[in-house]
């Protein structure tokens, strides 16, 4: 049986960190804590958990502090967690026969990263990271922000979820280091950077400026093909919402350019031509998005909604527009199996009632 480190950088997390090593803690056999200057009682709770603590200065700089943490492991494995992060039970259990049964030549780990939930507690947004990687390669982080861990070798991709749980935000940390950055003069933005940039922007709504990096790093011809489909969609959704459909459509038609269409796209163009009340153009790309079949094993960001009951309950609409109010009927009952409470989907059964339908 394989041997594990939890390596974590840390900073004023009072609020999360007893849960996330809490989650763990019958996980791994060995916690390695590494504090960039909390003023909180994170040190005094990690204490509980682990006499292997340690204080890192800050230098704007994760990766640098993430490597340092890695360079304290001495088990076998090391497994790196945010403090917000949990291991839910049912993937603790997972993770216990990983443990067991893992062939030492692997390499590399990856686990589903749940980042989005609905109301009802359900996944909604999930991607995969490389999660519990062999000490001896001395695998290293790259990136002063949105860092990314560079592995190679033997990767296996487990069924094993890391779930994120938010509870308070880091406003401007991360766009006040990039701005900072592009400050200095000998600091040259890679294609990731210019990406991860056009996101700090997008969030806090810099949008003119967030779309010109995002097409600077379209057209760049450097980035990833998931990143770039992901880009398209950001801005597909952007454009949609000033009203400006036909050019998000443009950018949900390019994003066909790196990969074969993804349920994502269909559903942005159908609400393009729904927008339009084209309820013919609106109903095919909404029926493609249901015949589309996930990629399986992909390491790219996916919105469940649009693979399961959002199609089905815009084609709802579509077809009742149209004036097949049978099939509308039929496509809001399919979107009930995976949302049986929304209040629109039971909004919809009253109104085909109320037709003498259903």
């Amino acid at each position: 049986m394989i041997t594990i480190s939890l390596c974590m950088i840390v900073k004023n997390e009072e609020d999360v960190i007893a849960n996330c090593l809490e989650s763990v803690k019958d996980i791994v056999d060995e916690i390695i804590i590494v504090d960039t200057g909390s003023q909180d009682k994170t040190k005094e709770i990690v204490g509980k958990y682990t006499s292997k603590l340690y204080d890192f200065k800050w230098i704007d700089d994760f990766s640098a502090a993430r490597n340092f943490a890695f360079s304290k492991a001495t088990k076998d494995y090391i497994l790196w967690l945010d403090a917000d992060d949990v291991v839910l039970p049912e993937d603790a259990e997972k993770f216990k026969i990983l443990k067991e049964t893992l062939d030492p030549s692997v390499n590399s780990v990856t686990a589903k990263y749940n980042i989005g939930f609905d109301e009802y507690g359900n996944v909604t947004a999930t991607y995969r990271r490389n999660r519990l990687v062999k000490r001896s390669n001395n695998f290293q982080w790259f990136g002063f922000v949105h860092e990314y861990l560079a592995v190679g070798g033997n990767i296996i991709n487990s069924e094993i979820a890391i779930t994120h749980r938010k509870l308070k935000q880091t406003p401007k940390r991360n766009l006040e280091i990039y701005q900072n950055k592009l400050k200095e003069e000998r600091v040259e933005f890679t294609p990731r950077d210019i990406l991860y940039y056009g996101n700090e922007l997008y969030d806090h709504r810099m949008f003119d400026e967030a779309l010109k990096y995002y097409n600077q790093f379209l057209d760049s011809k450097q980035g990833w093909f998931e990143d770039n489909i992901r880009v398209c969609e950001k801005i597909c959704d952007y454009y949609q919402s000033i009203d400006k459909v036909e050019y998000g459509r443009k950018y949900a038609f390019r994003s066909f350019e790196y990969d074969t269409p993804r349920a994502e796209a269909c559903c942005k163009i159908g609400f393009s031509f729904l927008h339009e009340k084209k309820y013919k153009q609106a109903t095919f790309w909404y029926e493609q998005a249901t015949k589309l079949e996930k990629p399986k094993d992909s390491w790219g960001f996916f919105n469940d909604a649009c693979w399961t009951w959002l199609p089905h309950l815009q084609l709802c609409v579509c077809y009742d527009r149209l004036g097949d109010h049978k099939l509308a009927y039929d496509h809001n009952e399919i979107a009930a199996k995976f949302r049986p409470d929304d209040s629109r989907i039971l909004y919809n059964r009253n109104y085909f009632k109320s037709i003498g339908i259903g």
